[in-house]
């Protein structure tokens, strides 16, 4: 058989077509957005309200897959070590800055093992108890831990987790320990509370709006420099006496690292659609938060963002002590 060179290129442009055809048809099918946490927690609350956002735009489903455990390491992981072709993606939140001075010890690398989509939104934390809790603000709260101490049982999800590094940030401004009770995942944790098992706990407002305008639980106080719309009669820590406790909890969106950029786009395109998208804007208000601006959606800045951040919490973090290895 004679092969002429007309036919060996038309091959070989056909192959150096493909992976480019690939990317412009993207999607062409089911997108799996991980969320490395419980379900029925605030992060996977955040991740189902986007994908299906992101859905309508990318016109295929997104489904939200939780592969909790580790502190969102396992998740994180899942996501590293997956083709980069688009399909499998990460929506974390500021545990990324967190899990590289946490976890020495890892099976991927948890700075250059990601490609940034953008982020999505910024919560506030709450400090909240269980609602028989004896104290009935937060200079009392602050008065009853420091008297009873390690006898104070505080929930969070795991090292790692949004809720521990508040009771990092919470022990630390009133210098006094209290005992802390780690779950897997939020949704636990928050079982515990509402039961009356544990004390304390220090989370997004995504998981305790509902909860605390029910009445389940008792609210001190949100971590922000001002009063919350969601929550306009809860004051904020420094109007409660407490100055400088302040921490909210960023979300962004990941790829495997080497992800093709025309996929990374087309992905940041769909999120900030999603972040316009009036439903997610209102379901975001209704649990005490909102979407990013459009500039701080971008994969530049979300990087820029997430490699200030993790020096930010490196030295509170050697200084605790408290690695999660």
């Amino acid at each position: 058989m004679i092969i002429s060179k007309r036919t060996l290129l038309g091959a070989g442009l056909g192959a150096l077509a493909t992976p480019a055809l690939a990317q412009a048809t993207y999607p062409t099918r089911t997108i799996t957005m991980i969320v490395p946490f419980a379900a029925g927690g605030p992060t996977d609350t955040v991740g189902r309200l986007i994908a299906q956002a992101m859905a309508a735009d990318l016109g295929q489903t997104v489904v939200v897959e939780n592969v909790g455990g580790a502190g969102g390491t396992l998740g994180a992981q899942r996501t590293a070590q997956a083709r980069p072709d688009g399909y499998n993606i990460l929506l974390h939140h500021i545990g990324m800055s967190t899990i590289p001075t946490l976890y020495r010890r890892l099976a991927y690398d948890p700075i250059n093992g990601f490609e940034t989509i953008g982020l999505v939104t910024e919560v506030p934390m709450t400090l909240v108890a269980r609602k028989d809790f004896p104290a009935q603000n937060l200079a009392e709260l602050i008065a009853h831990v420091r008297r009873e101490r390690e006898k104070i049982n505080y929930a969070n999800a795991g090292i790692g987790a949004a809720s521990h590094l508040c009771g990092l940030l919470f022990q630390k401004a009133i210098e006094t320990p209290f005992t802390t009770v780690p779950y897997r995942g939020t949704a636990p944790a928050m079982n515990d509370l509402l039961a009356g098992t544990v004390d304390l706990m220090c989370d997004q407002t995504t998981n305790t709006t509902e909860q605390i305008r029910a009445g389940a639980i008792r609210a001190f106080a949100v971590t922000t420099p001002e009063r919350i719309a969601a929550l306009p009669d809860l004051p904020t820590a420094a109007q409660g006496g407490l100055p400088g406790f302040e921490v909210t909890v960023w979300h962004g969106l990941y790829a495997p690292r080497n992800t093709p950029a025309p996929i990374v786009e087309r992905l940041n395109g769909a999120l900030v659609a999603a972040l316009r998208n009036e439903t997610v804007a209102r379901r975001f208000a209704d649990l005490g938060t909102a979407p990013v601006a459009a500039e701080r959606a971008t994969p530049q800045f979300h990087r820029q963002f997430w490699q200030a951040d993790i020096q930010k919490w490196r030295p509170l973090i050697q200084a605790a002590g408290q690695y999660a290895d």
